[in-house]
């Protein structure tokens, strides 16, 4: 006789929970870089300044929103409910940019969009937090980020269809738009809200009881005559959070107006335009090569020396894109060499500053992180834009390599 086995609906919820976030991150990926290079062919004059102006007022505004959101989810211990209203509002909002090229309105429907995207952002990390169990925390942001991350991937490679294809600007926002829509119905039926939340108090718990103990081990080593050969040091937390903004700083002020040198390259090699999305689909392919490794190499003492590694190799990389400039006959090549190795060291960071940061941050301020990345990314993409504008991108290459040094030194106080 053959027995029929059913599934709990949390079992399949923490198999399928991501899927939503799969397809917004399809539609994002399409949108990061068509809505830069649209802006820029409605006034080509001003383009750069427009597109860091759009980016740093949307980022203003999502700072107090992400503290907002945070706080509300952890305080009323309801998560889908802001995720449904990030996917839904973004549908909205993406929905009404087809009716306009006002850039003005286009600028304030994007910021707009933006308080609500962030909505999802903080709830996202607390479901990874409360539905796994600590020492899987780093593996589960990896997952999380590597398979979304793929999302962005197709999207990217959809744009590069849509570009080849000569689908306009309304076309494709309502593409984008329809792809944030199924993230919406997908994650109503998938998404569960834990029904207990404990992991991230127990780890507060944890981390309080073991440097009590390490304080008694030391005390009584003292007290025996015994020399320390170490020392009893809290993490410098605030040490932290300044890695965090000086690194989303460099990073926002590096990639805001990326699109525009990509296709300046691009245009001059006498390439199609269409290959923008293509070497922007190998960059985000780093990205998810970046993920599953950090996700294999996830344990916490990795992540805490890792962080400061990969902010120097992200700076001699901004470095590196300076000698693009120098050789014109090769650029396009070098790089989106240099575009696909940016891509896996921001993945294997963002995993390891993920899963550090929810061990760091109290409950009730999950949208910390976001807040902090936030608010680097907010003057980076205005001062990236104004840079290029006005100096050219040699100057964005080398201010975002040394903000990258400044935050490594910011990661070495905090270790």
């Amino acid at each position: 006789m053959r027995v029929k086995v059913l599934i709990p609906p949390l079992k399949r919820s923490l198999a399928m929970w991501r899927l939503g976030f799969f397809f917004h991150e399809m539609g994002f990926g399409l949108l990061s870089i068509f809505l830069p290079l649209y802006l820029y062919s409605i006034d080509s004059t001003n383009g750069l300044f427009y597109v860091g102006l759009m980016t740093a007022i949307a980022l203003f505004a999502a700072i107090p929103a992400s503290f907002f959101w945070g706080y509300l989810c952890d305080k009323t211990r309801h998560y889908k409910r802001y995720i449904l209203l990030a996917f839904l509002g973004s549908t909205v909002m993406l929905c009404l940019f087809t009716f306009t090229a006002n850039i003005a309105l286009l600028i304030t429907i994007y910021a707009i969009m933006s308080i609500l995207h962030v909505a999802h952002e903080a709830p996202k990390n607390v479901l990874i937090s409360e539905l796994y169990s600590h020492q899987d925390w780093k593996k589960n942001f990896a997952f999380y980020e590597g398979f979304t991350e793929v999302g962005s991937l197709i999207g990217l490679l959809l744009g590069f269809f849509a570009s080849s294809y000569g689908f306009g600007p309304a076309s494709t926002l309502f593409l984008v738009a329809g792809l944030n829509f199924m993230a919406f119905v997908l994650s109503a039926i998938l998404v569960v809200d834990p029904s207990m939340i404990f992991e991230r108090g127990l780890v507060t718990l944890e981390k309080t009881v073991d440097f009590a103990s390490r304080g008694i081990f030391l005390a009584s080593k003292m007290m025996d005559g015994i020399g320390l050969d170490e020392s009893l040091k809290r993490e410098n937390v605030t040490a932290f959070c300044c890695g965090l903004v000086l690194f989303s700083l460099a990073t926002s002020i590096l990639f805001t107006p990326m699109p525009i040198f990509v296709s300046n390259i691009v245009s001059e090699a006498g390439l199609p335009a269409s290959l923008v999305f293509a070497i922007f689909v190998l960059n985000s392919a780093g990205g998810v090569g970046g993920y599953f490794l950090a996700g294999s190499r996830s344990t916490r003492s990795t992540g805490k020396i890792g962080l400061g590694k990969i902010v120097m190799f992200r700076s001699l990389l901004a470095f590196l894109l300076i000698a693009g400039l120098e050789m014109p006959s090769y650029n396009v090549i070098l790089a989106t060499t240099i575009l696909v190795l940016l891509g896996f060291a921001n993945a294997m960071f963002l995993v390891y500053a993920l899963s550090l940061s929810m061990e760091l941050i109290p409950a009730g301020k999950a949208g910390m992180f976001n807040v902090l990345i936030g608010v680097g990314g907010a003057f980076g993409s205005f001062v990236g834009s104004f840079i290029a504008q006005t100096f050219g991108f040699l100057h964005v290459f080398a201010a975002a390599g040394i903000i990258f040094c400044l935050a490594y030194v910011a990661f070495k106080f905090f270790a």
